[in-house]
């Protein structure tokens, strides 16, 4: 049984690695400040989790939650494109220097193994498809350059201090319990929020933009993959499906699903948007034996299974 930190451990991703890893035996303990993580999302595991409030701009607070743990599952931060571009500085805070404060901490209280979250948006919107890591980043927006900035910081730490780290590089993550109702909603939530209600969906742009839409229990995966690799390992890896969707035809399936036949309501394109994102799963499936097991066309119907549970509840 190992003791393990999940940071951002009350989040859309961070709740579902959580339970993992109970259902793994771990002893997890978990670090949120709430400000998007949210209580619902681990109420129902509190007799089982150590849970502690506090921010990652706080080293002191980070330095506690690290002690005595042997992984951390570093998923906290201000995980948004157009958040980031409102709003640079704060994303700057907690994703680049709040990352610094996890791996210091990792450092002094010697934790066997970092896994960072990282994203897709990394990679900028270079034309070559699929990404593989060994392309050259070209972040377009501040979010993609401080989830940059983490993966460097935790490659250096493993060189300089000998922390392995892994980075994870998150295609367009989806599934129960992620918010619809936030300003920065992601893709897939937005739609089905409202095409549940009858309602279209709305999209930035044309629809034809494509991504890698990737369902959260294959995320999950890949990070305990990540934590069982052994020490030599210290890279970075993509997280997706291997396969691209476009958005039109994502609004199509979840019409398909619900029996509707809603028309897309367009909007101006938002700045800081990739066209195209597909992952090439070769590199992480070749080292850690991943290999995505829910389709996408699963991983939606699981979705809007769990969005109808909570509007019928």
């Amino acid at each position: 049984m190992a003791h393990v930190l999940v940071t951002g451990g009350a989040g859309f991703i961070g709740s579902h690695l959580v339970e993992a890893l109970l259902r793994r035996g771990e002893r997890v303990r978990v670090f949120d400040n709430f400000s998007t993580g949210r209580h619902e999302n681990v109420k129902h595991l509190h007799d089982d989790i150590e849970l502690i409030e506090g921010d990652l701009r706080d080293f002191d607070a980070v330095r506690r939650a690290v002690a005595g743990v042997e992984v951390v599952f570093h998923q906290a931060a201000l995980a948004s494109v157009q958040r980031s571009v409102d709003d640079p500085m704060t994303t700057n805070a907690v994703n680049v220097t709040g990352t610094l404060h996890v791996l210091m901490a990792a450092r002094d209280a010697g934790v066997r193994r970092v896994v960072f979250a990282s994203s897709s948006s990394v990679y900028g919107d270079t034309p070559t498809l699929p990404k593989v890591e060994t392309q050259a980043p070209q972040p377009l927006s501040p979010y993609a350059v401080s989830k940059l900035a983490g993966e460097q910081y935790c490659m250096a730490f493993s060189v300089v201090y000998g922390l392995p780290s892994i980075a994870l590089r998150y295609f367009n993550v989806f599934g129960p319990r992620q918010d619809p109702h936030s300003e920065y909603a992601a893709v897939i939530p937005r739609f089905i929020d409202r095409m549940v209600r009858g309602l279209p969906p709305i999209i930035y742009g044309d629809g034809l933009q494509s991504r890698d839409f990737t369902y959260i229990e294959n995320v999950v995966d890949a990070n305990l993959a990540a934590a069982d690799a052994p020490a030599s390992c210290s890279t970075v890896f993509n997280v997706g499906a291997g396969e691209r969707t476009s958005l039109l035809d994502l609004a199509a399936q979840i019409n398909h699903v619900l029996g509707s036949r809603l028309t897309p309501d367009h909007h101006p394109p938002r700045a800081g948007d990739v066209r195209h994102s597909l992952a090439s799963i070769e590199a992480i499936s070749q080292t850690l034996g991943y290999a995505p097991r829910i389709t996408l066309a699963e991983g939606l119907a699981r979705t809007i299974e769990w969005f109808r549970s909570r509007y019928q509840g």
